[in-house]
């Protein structure tokens, strides 16, 4: 059974705040589920001519003075139906993958300034965001406050927040750990030592 593509109610779920062109879309995205669920697109294109297939969005055409025609979509009571469904629905488990875990699972396979350079690369990246989350919601109650969807807006930015707090503490708390690491003398493992995860 193929897996279902969530892209769908992404789209569903940014139609049912207002209308929108593709380009509305990918720009509404990326200011505010970005940070969580990236669309592009390539995605986003193909997908808003599925959902008007299906009846779940129309379309139609905004004339611009020395631009391209706007093609703007607007949820259908039937794609509002769809999106409360699926929202009614157990979230699906998401299997984590992080690659600078799988850097440091291996890492005694290069040297110890290469895997704390990777830390500080995302320990850099986590500051970014936590700065973007916190500009973000200091601004939030004089632009969105009397948003109904405002408090499900904050809850979600909350967890960005505490999010990067953790990821930033957990880098901290590495980098100490390496340098320790470095302290120690160095020590070689033979290839044929039996490990606890093979042989």
């Amino acid at each position: 059974m193929s897996k279902e593509n969530k892209s769908r109610y992404a789209l569903l779920g940014m139609l049912s705040l207002a209308p929108m062109s593709g380009y509305d879309l990918k720009k509404a995205t990326d200011e505010s589920i970005g940070y969580f669920w990236q669309e592009n697109y390539a995605q986003i294109y193909p997908m808003l001519k599925q959902l008007t297939k299906e009846g779940l969005t129309t379309s139609h055409v905004e004339e611009q003075e020395g631009k391209p025609d706007r093609h703007v979509y607007t949820l259908t009571d039937k794609g509002r139906e769809e999106l409360q469904r699926w929202l009614s629905e157990p979230a699906d488990y998401q299997v984590y993958r992080s690659e600078l875990l799988l850097k440091l699972f291996f890492g005694k396979q290069t040297s110890l300034p290469v895997s704390a350079e990777h830390i500080r690369q995302y320990r850099e990246r986590q500051v970014h965001l936590l700065h973007a989350i916190e500009g973000m919601e200091a601004d939030f109650p004089e632009r969105w406050n009397e948003n109904p969807n405002a408090p499900y807006w904050l809850i979600t930015m909350s967890y960005g927040r505490h999010n990067a707090q953790a990821s930033i503490a957990w880098c901290d708390e590495t980098l100490a750990a390496l340098e320790k690491l470095s302290e120690q003398p160095e020590t070689t493992t033979p290839n044929k030592e039996k490990t606890a995860y093979g042989n």
